[in-house]
């Protein structure tokens, strides 16, 4: 049985709901700052450090620009740090962190991103079936989705 690590840190969901290291990609959604109905989807490929940031409707982010990154990769970064430590998400992007990183915005200035269109209504649609389980009724019986999560009881 595998267990499921904790996160490194307890974070907040309003700014950053959705984080995730999966598919080559640190991915996830970001809430606007402006707008309350609006988020971006942000996204650094690993070992190239391709960068995306854009509306769910894939309109580009306003604030990636040539070399400079967007506050939404920013606060991305900084959430993945909180969800899964500095050293797990360096080794996943492929970046020497080397001593004194600690945040997410640190470790992106380590990388030589470059911006890249990216799939932006994948991590989209990852995010709303994540949050359909929400609207799930509690219930003892086994949701079949689940299935690799550990049972609470079988984790020691």
């Amino acid at each position: 049985m595998v267990r499921v690590a904790p996160p490194a840190r307890a974070r907040k969901l309003a700014k950053v709901p959705f984080v995730e290291l999966a598919d080559g990609r640190l991915h996830g959604v970001v809430s606007s700052g402006s707008d309350v109905e609006r988020v971006y989807v942000s996204s650094v490929t690993a070992g190239s450090h391709a960068v995306n940031c854009s509306t769910n409707n894939n309109r580009p982010c306003g604030g990636l620009r040539g070399s400079m990154l967007c506050k939404h990769l920013h606060a991305l970064a900084d959430e993945a740090v909180l969800q899964y430590g500095v050293e797990q998400v360096a080794g996943y992007l492929r970046v020497d962190v080397g001593d004194g990183v600690s945040g997410g915005a640190e470790l992106l200035a380590r990388t030589d991103a470059r911006h890249e269109p990216g799939p932006a209504a994948v991590v989209f649609s990852r995010f709303l079936r994540h949050l359909a389980y929400l609207e799930v009724p509690p219930s003892g019986a086994a949701v079949p989705e689940l299935h690799w999560f550990p049972a609470t009881a079988g984790v020691r």
